[in-house]
């Protein structure tokens, strides 16, 4: 890659946001102290709903993650030439947000010590340990294919690692969707659906993702993207967000189907309070609806228009992560089908659960990891796209 030589203004402006991110940071490792420290008391969460925001967060960085590779994917793999340029910057983001995902979903256990635990005495028949060795390939691969981008004597191994890359993020997006298909106790959750349901939405919210931060290495650099980049970008976008609201659309339907599941859908979309109106006003409307609007509706292609549908796109996708994790838990087990229980431990209630100030901070803390990942990353490498069509806006 290019090397660049930064002005004193832009050196400060660099230095305050790794000192920001920093800060969210040290505010997130606070945050997981005081919940290790105090237990899961000071949290939202309890007997029912063991998976709080904190999972909300980190289920996002990863799925994202994977999706970020996609952009990397199309471009090594089918030979597009605009989405090649971009490959290494979509491998840096990928890294960044799993890091921080990970990060989140380990602290937010109360022991992370015991991850040794997980490592060392692999059970078969879990996902979660599946996962061990999902996140490393990933971790590993992403490297490699760093490698075989920047490093020119590597470059005629990038096809074959970039196609590798493309197999195993499908395979991890796919576990991730499985750690829910396989909890069947959950009427949420236990579908074949989840899987390809998941890895859709890691293309949308991992293009969406990716928009943002190129939107703003091309601000830092005081340059534009070619309108025709833009353009297929901004429409690969809404092919994605277009799949993933029929995906949603399909998964509802289905347990709309079968009887047993009636009640907890009738839960979700109508009945439940608080979840219908974050799943049809965050996820439907404001995270795909409107989104959609931006990207078709405008005849000009403009960059703060895209900027903002994928900042929509990403607002929905913690909308939709919020409604299928918390009010999947919220709602009561069907302990003894055809029966109605009740106990001491709120058995067949529906859940209660509040969020609290520690559990919001471990999420920021993990997208401040992404970020402060990313911006010292793509300043060391100078990973920005090189486009012959880009142009310093000076010159226009």
């Amino acid at each position: 890659m290019q090397s660049k030589t930064f002005s004193r203004y832009e050196s400060r402006y660099f230095y305050a946001l790794v000192a920001l991110g920093a800060l969210f940071v040290f505010l997130g490792y606070l945050a997981m102290h005081t919940m290790e420290e105090h237990g899961h008391i000071v949290t939202g969460m309890n007997n029912q709903i063991v998976w709080g925001i904190p999972h909300v967060f980190a289920i996002f960085m990863i799925v994202a993650a994977s999706g970020v590779l996609n952009i990397g994917s199309i471009g090594t793999i089918f030979g597009q030439k605009p989405y090649k340029a971009r490959s290494p910057l979509a491998g840096l983001v990928a890294i960044a947000l799993l890091v921080g995902g990970l990060a989140v979903l380990m602290l937010d256990l109360g022991r992370p010590d015991r991850i040794i635990i997980a490592a060392t005495h692999f059970n078969p028949t879990s996902v979660f340990a599946w996962n061990i060795f999902l996140y490393s390939g990933f971790f590993t691969l992403a490297a490699l294919y760093l490698w075989t981008m920047l490093e020119k004597r590597m470059n005629v191994w990038s096809k074959p690692v970039g196609l590798a890359m493309f197999a195993w993020r499908v395979i991890l997006t796919s576990g991730t969707g499985m750690i829910f298909a396989f909890l069947v106790v959950r009427q949420a959750y236990g579908s074949a659906l989840l899987p390809p349901m998941f890895i859709v939405l890691s293309f949308a919210w991992g293009m969406a993702v990716f928009l943002v931060v190129q939107a703003a290495m091309y601000a830092w650099n005081n340059k534009t993207l070619d309108p025709a980049i833009l353009s297929r970008m901004k429409n690969l976008l809404g092919l994605f967000v277009v799949s993933s609201l029929y995906l949603v659309a399909i998964y509802h339907m289905t347990n709309l189907y079968f009887a047993k599941q009636t009640g907890f859908e009738y839960f979700i979309l109508r009945d439940g309070g608080t979840y219908p109106m974050v799943f049809w006003a965050g996820y439907v409307l404001l995270g795909s609806l409107l989104p959609l609007a931006l990207i078709y509706l405008p005849s000009r292609v403009n960059s703060k228009v895209v900027v903002s549908a994928s900042l929509l796109v990403i607002i929905g996708s913690f909308a939709l992560l919020y409604v299928f994790i918390l009010g999947g838990q919220a709602y009561p087990l069907s302990i003894f089908p055809g029966y109605e229980v009740s106990s001491s431990f709120r058995d067949g209630e529906i859940a209660k659960y509040a969020p609290s100030l520690p559990e919001i901070m471990l999420g920021v803390g993990g997208l401040a990891i992404a970020f402060l990942i990313t911006i010292i990353s793509t300043r060391v490498i100078n990973s920005i796209p090189h486009d012959a069509a880009a142009v310093a806006k000076n010159d226009d």
